[in-house]
């Protein structure tokens, strides 16, 4: 096994520059690729899904009234039907910096913060010894990826405890049209841990996002070769970067790699008022 440099050891002018190459390439519209729909408005990147919606933006500096643009955010998403809620976006290093009070003020809610993780695919392209009885594969261009999908978004919502059916991974599959691929680890037939890689449209990036591993199943290396995987077909790809936005589990194995902490993020959520 190749040792990764270690991404907790990163300088601050490494750790500047990966900020830098996220900020450029990886926000607004970036982010609404594999939505139904989407409209851009002011700043904002406003994105649609089957029963959802999402807000993006590159940066809010410069808008003279914040309040006013999300309070006609809430209103666009309240006037759709099908939007039982939608998450706005941020990043901790975002401005303005009372951006917190501003959104709760319309209704919006934080959920989890989690840790803006990016780094040169390179580090995590490394050999990983596997359980004699687990295999890696990708499955999302394979006759039965439909049965294998299923079975790796139903134990993602079970580790989760929420999450995006077989069908909604379906179909973002189809939209996404050969830029997100579906990786599955399988032990005697069973998905034990899944993950997802996107190849962002014109720039140097690809995001790992869905990574879940059944919990008898941790601490043997899966996640790590799930994520060796991704990374090697993303070299392959002629992808430079890999970013994911970690929990405080899965953070350490992606620092130990190579990756590196370059901010948070925290989705902050309307959903519409019941009754």
């Amino acid at each position: 096994m190749t040792d990764a440099p270690d991404g907790s050891r990163a300088t601050d002018e490494e750790r500047a520059a990966l900020l830098a190459a996220y900020d450029a390439q990886l926000r607004g519209f970036a982010e609404v690729q594999g939505a139904e729909s989407w409209d851009h408005v002011g700043p904002l990147w406003r994105a649609l899904f089957s029963d959802g919606a999402f807000v993006s933006y590159e940066t809010l500096e410069g808008v003279d009234d914040v309040d006013a643009l999300i309070a006609e955010t809430v209103a666009h998403f309240a006037a759709i039907p099908q939007v039982k809620e939608f998450e706005w976006k941020t990043r901790g290093h975002d401005w303005p910096p009372d951006l917190d009070p501003r959104l709760r003020a319309h209704g919006l809610e934080p959920d989890e913060v989690e840790t803006v993780m990016v780094g040169q695919a390179s580090h995590l392209a490394v050999d990983v010894e596997l359980p004699a009885e687990v295999t890696v594969r990708r499955v999302d261009d394979i006759p039965e990826r439909e049965a294998v999908v299923h079975a790796a978004s139903d134990m993602q919502r079970e580790v989760f405890g929420a999450g995006h059916t077989g069908d909604d991974a379906l179909a973002r599959l189809e939209r996404m049209e050969g830029r997100e691929t579906f990786w599955v680890a399988e032990a005697g037939g069973q998905v034990v841990s899944a993950g997802r890689l996107n190849r962002v449209e014109g720039t140097e990036f690809a995001g790992l996002w869905g990574g879940a591993t059944l919990p008898e199943w941790r601490g043997r290396g899966i996640y790590r070769a799930l994520t060796a995987a991704r990374a090697r077909f993303a070299l392959s790809e002629g992808v430079r970067y890999l970013n994911s936005d970690c929990t405080a589990m899965s953070r350490p194995i992606l620092e130990r790699s190579g990756l590196v902490a370059v901010t948070t993020t925290t989705p902050y959520v309307w959903r519409r008022p019941q009754g």
